[in-house]
């Protein structure tokens, strides 16, 4: 059987037409895993006897006539989104023994549409580093080369989707954690604008007011069906829109011709990019524009200050309110990369929040600003390639030393403005994917989806 080359949609209607089962295709996705997880460690908790619990159950809930629009899709959850019953960690001795006690809110909509969890994906620890490796469960393997990684902290969703363990795959962005793994593995990962998909239970969040639930799929026409499945509203979610909405994400409509277009390569930041990855980009804006599409050389007018991950205090200082006590204890151990961060968060002080919050209002006002110009604004989403797996980031960018976060510097700005952003593939570079990020006005969701699905078409 090939259903792990079948779209999900199209599985989902072969199942919930009785064409094939559940079951069946429970057992095919179990085989997959057993036989290519080894050598990823992407999936960290996989249980083939509830697998296929679960896809009995949904077979056995058609037979009684229930209409399931996700029959029998296998889904795999990001280890910091709780799904009831399976020992769940964030990466991080700090939650040995932790059972979730509940699906969250994300989870519970998908089961109740029929999909079923195929497993539980590998994150850094507390999902605060741009590559997947914890104390738990070490490092997850670029599916296209073990030396690699997929980057993080969404590494594990990504190496199982791109490797074909499931089919759609839920993870988190807090400022790239889904959009940047998608860039570097050939995949589509959309950051929602905040409070579509609601997340009011589960793991503390570090990067308060910014997480947000991410979709990542094979196609921009699997993501932007997942998304429509999963967007609501719930009250207890504080990021949620005041009033219900419907964006018409479900099913794609071309988008019009009027668009305006703005592309920058550099971000207004002056950020590096390795000049294989610039020029892979700028050949797919290229070629939209032979199409007719009118793209604009233009980039934001971002206030001072405004730099790779500018807001990075704030998470440190949400780290250290979190797990402060357990650095200062010595036990368990954690990452040093994240042990950094936490002592690094004991340091900001009030002031340093409340600059970093002002910050953040201007940022988001000089982006609504370019907005007032341009309808969709399209950036790299990773400057550059997946690196070797034992690097904690690239020690080059563009010929220039990288700082730590030099390769994560293209996304977080559209967390802090809280608008939709999507990595849509663009290419290969020395043979591995490269992505382009799309970008529009908050709850324009749509558009994003919709021009996405242009980019995804000028490559084929």
């Amino acid at each position: 059987m090939t259903w792990h080359t079948r779209t999900a949609r199209a599985l989902a209607a072969q199942v919930q037409a009785g064409s094939t089962t559940a079951a069946a295709v429970a057992d095919h996705f179990i085989a997959r895993v057993q036989a290519l997880n080894p050598a990823l460690n992407a999936l960290v908790q996989f249980h083939p006897d509830r697998v296929r619990a679960e896809a009995a159950g949904i077979d056995q809930r058609l037979a009684a006539g229930a209409h399931l629009p996700l029959a029998g899709v296998p889904v795999t959850v990001k280890d910091n989104v709780w799904v009831a019953g399976y020992a769940q960690q964030q990466g991080s001795r700090v939650y040995d023994g932790f059972m979730a006690p509940r699906d969250a809110w994300v989870v519970a909509r998908l089961k109740a549409l029929g999909a079923v969890v195929l497993g539980i994906s590998n994150c850094s620890e507390f999902a605060c580093k741009g590559t997947t490796v914890n104390p738990v469960y070490g490092a997850t393997r670029h599916p296209q080369d073990p030396l690699l990684t997929p980057g993080g902290s969404s590494g594990g969703a990504v190496a199982a989707l791109a490797a074909g363990l499931g089919l759609l795959a839920i993870a988190t962005d807090a400022g790239g954690s889904v959009r940047r793994p998608a860039a570097h593995t050939g995949l589509v990962g959309l950051k929602p604008s905040p409070g579509l998909i609601p997340h009011p239970w589960g793991f503390a969040e570090p990067n308060y007011g910014l997480s947000v639930i991410g979709l990542l799929g094979r196609t921009v026409a699997d993501v932007a069906w997942l998304f429509g499945h999963v967007m609501a509203f719930d009250a207890g979610d504080p990021a949620a829109p005041p009033l219900p909405l419907d964006l018409g994400v479900g099913d794609l409509q071309p988008p019009p011709r009027s668009l305006r277009i703005g592309w920058s390569p550099q971000l207004g930041c002056g950020f590096a990019v390795d000049a294989d990855v610039a020029a892979a980009l700028q050949a797919r804006v290229d070629a939209l524009r032979a199409q007719g599409w009118q793209i604009h050389d233009a980039d934001p007018a971002w206030p001072a200050g405004t730099r790779e991950y500018p807001l990075i205090k704030l998470q440190h200082a949400g780290l250290h309110a979190l797990y402060g006590r357990h650095l200062a204890a010595g036990q368990p151990p954690i990452d040093p990369d994240l042990a950094a961060q936490i002592s690094l968060g004991a340091s900001v002080t009030p002031a340093e929040v409340g600059e970093a919050l002002r910050l953040r209002e201007r940022i988001t006002g000089a982006l609504a600003a370019y907005f007032d110009s341009f309808d969709l604004l399209l950036t790299p989403t990773a400057p550059v390639t997946a690196w070797p797996i034992d690097q904690p980031g690239p020690p080059l960018i563009g010929g220039l030393p990288a700082g730590p976060r030099g390769h994560a510097a293209f996304t977080p700005l559209f967390n802090y403005a809280g608008v939709p952003a999507l990595s849509v593939p663009a290419g290969t570079v020395r043979g591995l994917p490269v992505g382009l990020q799309l970008v529009a006005p908050r709850y324009e969701d749509a558009r994003v989806l919709q021009f996405a699905a242009v980019v995804e078409g000028t490559g084929s």
